[in-house]
């Protein structure tokens, strides 16, 4: 035993040292890649792309489908699933001592006896190799995948990529191709003989069912959220910043080992600002009987969560804000407790409808149209069971459409919309899908109104570490 714990920190060491990650084992990715084979078949290979060089100083991350295929952090690398013999292959960088003398050493071509342990690949070449044929040796019936969607980096969800290229092509001074546009366009120029077809389905439903080694790493960015937002709750107070909550937060975050963002904050105070639903600003003052909504989560060694929850600023509700987000609370809570393996959406959703029956015949609602808007939440189930959470925070890949299964995360958020205030309230929590019901990662955030209350009052980080109150000419 000891010998062996001996050999795992060494293999630890050396994975710290070339940064390699330490989630997954070789046997994890051969598994993700055995997927792959099952999907294209014999007479087909798939290409993935990973991300570039960084174009400033910012922390590099790799994209999500190369990632979820290799763990390798490189730039410019590439990976080919062949499924003719079933065999992988990386084709990394040449080493760049210039760039190795600026930031550190990274794994590269020269790596392959390394990689090949890391990874468990087949075989490791240069990618200056790829300027000849490639995919090399293809028959003429050979099917060549590759991804034509977005690939996402940091922060970044499929849907909002799309949006910014359709953005970019209808500039008439710009139209460009995306990168991976640009990759499709070659290996269909370059290999004129074969068929080019997009990777995304398949890739999309094997990251739609997480292994036990995602949900571990879901579990702690869910984890960290909720600890960022408990400090958040704390620090407020009339005159408060929301860009100080933030600020709160993601010091949680890094002194917990998620040096990144899974998306940029949303910390919105007063009606106005909630009621833009991504809000980003965070500029804005807090003021005594407002609320403040955050949604916030880190991105934890790749992997992310999703959470939400809405306080007052002065550390009591009003009575329609205790009103509106106890029904809200109230539904959540059913849902969560039906949500199982086994039944579909359509049967959580009404399911929860009728468990409501009794609930909002007894509720006591002050205006007809917060009635109206919360029984609007019950029916149509107002976003609660809302998009897939993993690798991006909209994560790629489906649970609607299909029964619920063990492994199958995504994200809970029950919203009320009452439009003749503009009102717009919620709850968020991301959960996994277990094989005897559900587990809700930010159980142990608060989300009593009551509890949420007294955390408000409570002395936070920022009444501890007041801002600087120097002068400065401006």
């Amino acid at each position: 035993m000891k010998k062996l714990s001996i050999c795992f920190l060494i293999l630890f060491s050396a994975l710290r040292s070339q940064h390699y990650q330490v989630d997954f084992p070789p046997e994890e990715f051969k598994a993700r890649w055995e997927g792959v084979f099952e999907q294209i078949g014999d007479e087909a290979v798939a290409v993935v792309q990973g991300f570039p060089l960084s174009n400033g100083f910012i922390m590099p991350r790799q994209t999500n489908a190369f990632y979820y295929l290799s763990g390798i952090e490189t730039p410019h690398a590439y990976i080919l699933l062949d499924g003719r013999n079933k065999k992988v292959t990386l084709y990394m960088p040449p080493r760049n001592e210039r760039l190795e003398r600026s930031e550190g050493r990274i794994l590269n071509a020269d790596d392959e006896k390394l990689i090949k342990k890391l990874v468990g690949v087949d075989a490791v070449y240069s990618t200056d190799l790829m300027r000849q044929d490639f995919p090399p040796d293809l028959d003429r019936g050979t099917v060549i995948y590759t991804m034509f969607t977005p690939a996402e980096g940091q922060g970044q969800s499929r849907y909002e990529l799309e949006v910014a290229n359709a953005s970019i092509a209808a500039d008439p001074w710009d139209s460009r191709i995306s990168r991976e546009g640009r990759l499709v366009q070659l290996l269909r120029t370059r290999n004129r003989r074969n068929e080019v077809k997009d990777l995304t389905p398949i890739i999309d439903r094997l990251r739609s069912v997480k292994s036990l080694n995602e949900i571990a790493l879901i579990r702690r960015a869910s984890q960290l959220a909720g600890l960022g937002m408990i400090e958040a709750i704390k620090s407020t107070e009339p005159g408060a910043w929301e860009y100080q909550l933030d600020g709160v937060t993601r010091y949680v975050y890094l002194i917990n080992g998620a040096r990144l963002e899974a998306y940029r904050s949303i910390t919105a105070s007063g009606t106005k600002n909630i009621s833009n639903g991504h809000y980003y600003r965070n500029d804005s003052q807090l003021k005594s009987g407002d609320m403040v909504l955050m949604d916030y989560a880190p991105d934890f060694r790749y992997y992310v969560s999703d959470i939400g929850r809405m306080w007052p600023v002065n550390g009591t509700y009003e009575p329609w804000q205790r009103e509106l987000l106890q029904i809200i609370l109230e539904y959540r809570n059913v849902v969560l407790e039906i949500i199982r393996p086994g039944i579909s959406t359509e049967q959580v959703l009404e399911e929860a409808r009728q468990r409501m029956k009794p609930i909002m015949k007894r509720y006591k609602f002050s205006k007809k149209i917060y009635k109206k808007a919360a029984e609007k939440m019950v029916q149509t189930g107002g976003g609660v069971l809302s998009h897939p959470v993993g690798l991006a925070v909209h994560d790629d890949g489906s649970y609607r459409h299909e029964l619920l299964i063990a492994g199958h995360v995504f994200s809970v958020d029950p919203q009320m919309w009452v439009p003749e205030e503009n009102l717009y309230l919620r709850y968020e929590d991301t959960i996994v899908v277990t094989v005897d019901g559900n587990e809700n990662f930010t159980d142990f955030l608060p989300s009593e109104l009551d509890e949420l209350e007294k955390l408000v009052r409570a002395k936070g980080i920022l009444q501890s570490f007041p801002k600087d109150s120097m002068k400065w000419n401006y």
